[in-house]
C-alpha cells in the first residue's frame, strides 16, 4: 500500500511538472492571452519588433501588479506567416485557457474567424484582416482595433488628392502583394474612382514579392501614373522604393499602406538620405519620444539592462504597446464587470466593446473607442514622410470617405 501511494504521489508530481507546475493560486490569479507572431517567415521584418513591444508593455503592467491584481501570461507562437501553424497554435492557446487571441496576418485571420466565433474567444487583427470585420454585429468576435485595409485605402486616396490638388482625370497606380491582403482594398478604390473621377490601374506583385522591376517600369513609363499607392510587406516595400527610384519615378508621389513604411524599409532601400518624399500610413504613433516608452526604458534600467534595441524600429515596435494596451483595457473592463470569478472570452469581448477614450499618451489615435457596432475604432490614420533625412509627421490623425467605407462594411456578407 505504501509503495502504491508513493508511486501515485510521484505521478501526480510529474504531471504537475509536465503541465506547467503552476500552483493553484497562480493558475487562478493569472489571465492568459494568446499572441501569434511571425519572427522567422515572410514578414520577419515586422514580427521581431512588434511582438517584443507587446511583451514589454505586458511586462510593464505586470510590474505594477497586473490587471486588478491579476498577472497576465502571454503565450506566443511563431507561425512563420503560414496558416496551418496559426490554426494549430490557436488550438494550443485555447487549451491553455486563453481568453483573447492576438492574430497576425490576413490569411490567418480568415482561417480563424469561424473558430473564434464558435469558441466565443475574441481575436484582434490590427491594421490587417477582412474589412467587413469592422462590423461587430456581423463579426462579433473579430476586432480590427485599427484602420482596416478599407480605411487605409480611403486615407491613401485622400493623401493623393491633397498632393495632386484634385483627382479628376488623374492616373492612380495600385502596386500590391498578390494575396488576400493585397486584394482586400480594391473594391474601395473602385468606388472612390467613380466618386472622384480618377483612373485606376492595378499592378500585382507575385510572392515572394522581391521582383517588381517590370511593374515599376510599366507604372512610370507606360502607364505614366500621376500617383502610386503601394500595399506591400516583408522585404517587398524596400524593393518597390528602389525600383521606382531606379526608373525615375518621384518618391514624393508614392504612399504606402501601414506595412510598408517603417525605419527598416527605408534603411533597406538605401537609407533616409536617398528616399526623400516617400510617405506611409500609420495606425499608431511613430518615434521613441512617448511616455510609455520611457516607462519601459526605466523598467529595463531597474533590472540593470539596456533599453531594448527593438525600440529603434519605432514604427513596428510601438504597435506592440498599442495593441497590448487595447487588449489589457478589454481585460480590465471584463474583470471589473465580472466582480470576482474567472473571466471568459465572452467577458473580454464585451470588455472590448466598452473601451472609450484610450490614448496611451499619443501612441493610440485620439479618443480611441470601440463599440458593439464598431470594432475598428474609427479607422484613424496618420501620414509620416521622409523629409530632411528622417521621418516627420505629415498629417494629424484623420479619416476620410467614411460614407464609402461604411457602405461596404454594412453591405459585406
Amino acid at each position: 500500500m505504501r509503495r502504491h501511494l508513493a508511486i501515485l504521489t510521484a505521478l501526480v508530481f510529474a504531471a504537475g511538472v509536465v503541465f506547467g507546475g503552476a500552483s493553484p493560486a497562480r493558475a487562478a490569479d493569472e489571465i492568459v492571452i494568446g499572441l501569434q507572431c511571425d519572427r522567422t517567415g515572410a514578414t520577419q521584418t515586422i514580427g521581431p519588433y512588434w511582438c517584443p513591444g507587446y511583451h514589454d508593455y505586458v511586462k510593464l503592467v505586470n510590474s505594477k501588479g497586473g490587471i486588478e491584481g491579476h498577472k497576465i501570461r502571454v503565450i506566443e507562437i511563431d507561425h512563420e506567416y503560414k496558416v496551418p501553424p496559426a490554426v494549430e497554435g490557436y488550438e494550443r492557446m485555447k487549451k491553455e485557457g486563453a481568453v483573447l487571441i492576438g492574430l497576425y496576418g490576413t490569411p490567418h485571420t480568415y482561417a480563424l474567424m469561424q473558430k473564434l466565433t464558435e469558441d466565443r474567444i475574441p481575436g484582434t487583427a490590427p491594421g490587417f484582416g477582412p474589412g467587413p470585420s469592422a462590423n461587430g454585429e456581423k463579426y462579433p468576435y473579430v476586432f480590427p482595433i485599427a484602420a482596416s485595409y478599407w480605411s487605409q485605402a480611403a486615407g491613401s486616396i485622400k493623401w493623393a488628392k491633397d498632393q495632386l490638388g484634385g483627382l479628376k482625370g488623374k492616373k492612380i497606380a495600385y502596386l500590391y502583394f498578390d494575396n488576400p491582403a493585397g486584394k482586400e482594398p480594391i473594391p474601395i478604390f473602385e468606388d472612390l474612382m467613380r466618386k472622384e473621377g480618377f483612373e485606376l490601374k492595378t499592378f500585382a506583385v507575385p510572392p515572394p514579392g522581391v521582383e517588381m522591376g517590370a511593374q515599376a517600369l510599366d507604372i512610370a513609363q507606360r502607364y505614366r501614373a500621376d500617383f502610386v499607392i503601394t500595399h506591400l510587406f516583408g522585404r517587398s516595400p524596400s524593393v518597390s522604393i528602389k525600383e521606382l527610384k531606379r526608373v525615375g519615378y518621384p518618391l514624393s508621389k508614392v504612399v504606402s499602406f501601414v506595412w510598408g513604411s517603417a525605419e527598416g524599409d527605408i534603411q533597406a532601400a538605401g537609407g533616409f538620405g536617398v528616399t526623400e518624399g516617400y510617405a506611409g500610413l500609420q495606425f499608431a504613433g511613430v518615434g521613441q519620444d512617448h511616455p510609455v516608452l520611457n516607462e519601459i526604458r526605466e523598467l529595463y534600467k531597474k533590472e540593470g539592462k539596456a533599453a531594448p534595441k527593438e525600440m529603434e524600429q519605432s514604427v513596428y515596435y510601438n504597435r506592440g504597446p498599442f495593441v497590448a494596451a487595447v487588449h489589457l483595457e478589454a481585460i480590465r473592463n471584463a474583470v471589473k464587470a465580472k466582480k470576482g470569478g474567472k473571466i471568459t472570452g465572452e467577458d473580454v469581448k464585451k470588455g472590448f466593446e466598452k473601451i472609450k477614450g484610450l490614448t496611451l499618451a499619443g501612441i493610440a489615435p485620439p479618443d480611441f473607442t470601440l463599440t458593439a457596432a464598431d470594432h475598428e475604432g474609427g479607422g484613424w490614420v496618420q501620414i509620416w514622410q521622409v523629409k530632411g533625412g528622417k521621418f516627420v509627421k505629415a498629417t494629424e490623425w484623420f479619416r476620410e470617405y467614411r460614407d464609402v467605407v461604411q457602405k461596404h462594411v454594412r453591405e459585406a456578407k
